[in-house]
């Protein structure tokens, strides 16, 4: 039973849309309507905006501690509803349930960490060159947020904006996915219940491009962040533009992982089939081009399809799944199209390749072997479990094609040399690079990309200082 009740939340009210317009929240998994969705209406989306600016006033005049108190408490709700937030998460988004209830404590622990970061906001004391001036350096809220989440993390990237923002004493209007809205309501119950001020976070829905232009186009947002694809974010970057609104855009990516020779095949294979397939593969640091020593490629994919086939792909809510559905079924044709892209390209299908089941949004966790380049699935995110691999001989050669998109989110490099791993991370173009491991998230390190995969970092000190700006004061 989904229990959630979808709402918006403006100026500490939760409500219906004013216009009665709603869309439906699909079940991925079993097709099922979990419930309907309220659209913001225009009128709505501006009382959203004169609340935002209030609750900023009223917040950002708080204390850090004041704010850290409060914010604790709504981490800890947070943290005593994770079972409860976590089953909405697995329905509306489709992931295995342990995977939703890790997203939901790493939203707990990342709503504790910007609590605590938020009172090290730091200034400084800069020496005058005059004597009886004194100068100072302020940190200050930028103001109020407008933020805009994905589908595919409906906890984390949420989180990372509401927290980030609240840390730094900024209000924000947030529009989760209308695919995933359950989890940030659920958020945002435990805020409000822990004491937040009226109008500091307020929750919309609606058509995203018309929700997106109208918020962004008025003068009482100064930020806005985004996860989304990079086409959507180089739109909104345009329309900030207008107001000369400051941004972050956390964005599309399609992360290479090179294995060399002497790899530790084992634990490589361990490490990559289970960070693949995890949410079905729609993670934007999901591996997805793997360039493999030719000396050890056999038995790579060897290992892989093993693994592979042994995933059990179900609903999220049963016993033992690993892997659930894609989130709707325009992504199945993505996967689909890729796949016969690749194999009219000379590519092979090791294992997977296909559909499964009637019911449900399920693909096969698939394996292509001898993938050229020309291949679409090569130079277009699959975002879905499907993992093209090919050779390579030297280093060179290898870095040239890891580093031949425009993207630069994550890559990841297998080996058992540390000159060889430095010198890999140091020649890889990206914002995160994992090596020998996959694990490039977490509460207390700067997550962001670079090139066409965005700008910016959440998380980390560097996440705090993306909702701050910096006042001059010089006084005699």
């Amino acid at each position: 039973m989904y229990s959630e009740t979808i709402e918006l939340l403006i100026d500490g009210v939760f409500c219906q849309g004013s216009d009665g317009v709603t869309e439906p929240l699909i079940n991925p998994a079993t097709e099922e309507v979990l419930a309907e969705v309220p659209h913001a209406s225009t009128a709505d989306l501006d009382r959203a905006l004169a609340a935002s600016l209030k609750g900023f006033r009223i917040w950002k005049a708080m204390t850090a501690a004041q704010r850290y108190t409060i914010m604790s408490k709504a981490a800890d709700l947070i943290e005593a509803r994770k079972a409860e937030i976590a089953r909405t998460l697995t329905m509306e988004n489709g992931k295995a349930l342990a995977e939703a209830v890790g997203e939901v404590q790493f939203s707990a622990d990342a709503t504790r960490w910007y609590a605590e970061e938020g009172k090290r906001a730091y200034g400084r004391i800069v020496p005058a060159r005059i004597p009886g001036v004194r100068q100072m350096v302020f940190k200050e809220p930028v103001g109020p947020v407008v933020a805009f989440a994905a589908w595919n993390f409906p906890a984390s990237n949420v989180i990372r904006k509401i927290s980030g923002a609240l840390g730094a004493g900024c209000s924000i209007i947030l529009k989760p996915a209308e695919e995933t809205p359950g989890t940030a309501v659920a958020f945002a119950r435990c805020f409000q219940e822990a004491g937040l001020p009226d109008g500091v976070l307020n929750i919309v829905f609606g058509k995203p491009a018309e929700v997106s232009s109208h918020l962004i186009a008025s003068s009482i947002p100064k930020k806005v962040s985004l996860t989304g694809s990079t086409a959507v974010g180089k739109l909104l970057q345009k329309q900030a533009a207008e107001t000369l609104k400051r941004c972050t855009m956390e964005l599309g990516g399609h992360a290479p992982v090179i294995v060399h020779e002497d790899a530790d095949l084992e634990k490589t294979l361990d490490t990559v089939v289970l960070f693949k397939f995890r949410n079905a593969g729609q993670v934007c640091t999901s591996p997805t081009r793997f360039y493999v020593h030719e000396a050890i490629y056999e038995p790579f994919l060897a290992g892989f399809a093993a693994r592979a086939e042994k995933i059990k792909v179900g609903y999220g809510l049963e016993d033992g799944v690993q892997m659930g559905p894609m989130i709707a079924p325009r992504r199945l044709d993505v996967m689909d199209a890729l796949v016969a892209d690749a194999t009219a390209r000379g590519a092979r299908v090791v294992t997977g390749g296909k559909r499964i089941g009637n019911t449900g949004y399920f693909y096969a966790p698939t394996l292509l072997a001898d993938v050229p380049e020309e291949a679409r699935i090569m130079s277009e995110e699959p975002f879905g479990p499907i993992a093209p691999t090919t050779t390579f001989s030297g280093f060179d050669e290898v870095i040239e094609r890891a580093n031949g998109l425009p993207y630069g989110l994550a890559s990841f490099v297998f080996t058992r040399s540390g000159t060889l791993a430095q010198k890999t991370e140091m020649a890889l173009d990206a914002g995160l690079v994992g090596v020998n491991h996959m694990m490039v998230s977490t509460p207390e390190t700067p997550f962001g990309g670079v090139n066409e995969s965005g700008y910016g970092s959440e998380s980390g000190i560097e996440g705090l200082e993306a909702y701050l700006r910096t006042k001059f004061v010089t006084e005699m």
